[in-house]
Parts: structure tokens; C-alpha cells; sequence
């Protein structure tokens, strides 16, 4: 890909590393998918990064931005595989920014909360609008483009000085309340036995 886009534009300018996959909800004991997932969203992204590097070097600079989550920023439970993935990924990160700002190549996270997408829709019954998404202090999941504003940000010359930030994108779900205490000690006994 990076060789197709070098050979009609010459230039590497941007990259965003936005694939990710989730297992389904086990203890941390059950972790089936582990290692699947952190192929996924970690390893994926890493490759990513190495592949445009060497151009972005070599025109003297670019942005990278990894759409990690709020999984990446607190600890949610039944999701071991997907949480060591979007903080691994928060690491790779800052240790992006910090090796590659000398050359003028940015890398920055963005972490969304629940976003309405028909994968998301399907796997977790989630529904567009105000009030339907009470974990967020919001009261609702986000839209697509409202994590893509963020994304072209970071990408555009208005953020020439911010690399290793990590912005969330969550309707304030990590601004201070864990989501499981929002949903009340029911749900928490539910959820966690």
C-alpha cells in the first residue's frame, strides 16, 4: 500500500491505524481470543507504523494517528485481549512520539468511547440518539464523525506541535466515573459474579 500510494503521489503524509476487533466478554482467566485480538489491534498498527516510517523520514515529516479506545485509558472488565491491545497501543504511541519527533513525524492516539456502527449495533444492541447509552455521562454513543474530527486534526498542519497526545473521544465516560459504577451494583454483580 504505502509503495502504491509513493508511486502516484510521491508523498506518505498520513496514516491512520483504525482497525480493531473485540472478543466477546470473558473473565481475564478465559481469554480465548487474546491473542487474536492483540494481533489485531496491536501488532496490526505496529506494522503499520513500520511501513511509512522510512517515507516519512525521508520527506521530512508526517502524522500517525492510532485510534486506540477508552479501553486503552481504564480497565474494563471481561476484556483482557482487548484492553493489553489498545494500551499496548497507547505505548507504542508515546514511544513513537518521542523516537520519531527529531524527525518531524507526529504520533498521537485517539481514544473513542461507544460508537454507533452497524458492527456495533449488531454485537451490542446499541441505538442511536439522546438517552440511550446511560454509561456515558453523555447519555449516548458517539457518531462516527465525531471521532473523525479529532482524527483530521491530528493529521492536519493545526497540530503541527501535538504529538504524543491522547485525545478522548467518550462523552466523558473516563473523566472520572468508571463505566460499571454509572450502570449501579446490580449490573456490577451481574457482571462480575
Amino acid at each position: 500500500m504505502v509503495a502504491a500510494v509513493l508511486e502516484e503521489t510521491g508523498r506518505v503524509d498520513g496514516l491512520v491505524n483504525n482497525a480493531g476487533i473485540n472478543a466477546a466478554p470473558v473473565p481475564l482467566a478465559g481469554a480465548a481470543d487474546f491473542e487474536e485480538v492483540v494481533a489485531t489491534n496491536l501488532t496490526g498498527p505496529f506494522h503499520g507504523m513500520q511501513a511509512v516510517i522510512p517515507a516519512m523520514r525521508a520527506q521530512g515529516g508526517g502524522s500517525i494517528v492510532n485510534v486506540s479506545s477508552s479501553g486503552g485509558l481504564m480497565g474494563i472488565p471481561l476484556t483482557a485481549g482487548y484492553a493489553a491491545s489498545k494500551w499496548g497501543l497507547r505505548g507504542v504511541t508515546r514511544v513513537g512520539a518521542v523516537e520519531l519527533a527529531r524527525h518531524k513525524i507526529r504520533v498521537n492516539s485517539v481514544h473513542p468511547g461507544m460508537v454507533y456502527t452497524q458492527m456495533t449495533a449488531e454485537s451490542a444492541g446499541l441505538v442511536e440518539g439522546e438517552g440511550n447509552y446511560p454509561p456515558a455521562p453523555i447519555g449516548r454513543v458517539a457518531r462516527a464523525e465525531e471521532i473523525g474530527g479529532a482524527v483530521v486534526y491530528l493529521l492536519s498542519d493545526e497540530a503541527t506541535y501535538t504529538t504524543g497526545a491522547e485525545i478522548a473521544v467518550d462523552g466523558a465516560w473516563t473523566a472520572g466515573i468508571a463505566p460499571i459504577a454509572l450502570l449501579g451494583p446490580e449490573f456490577a454483580d451481574a457482571l462480575l459474579g
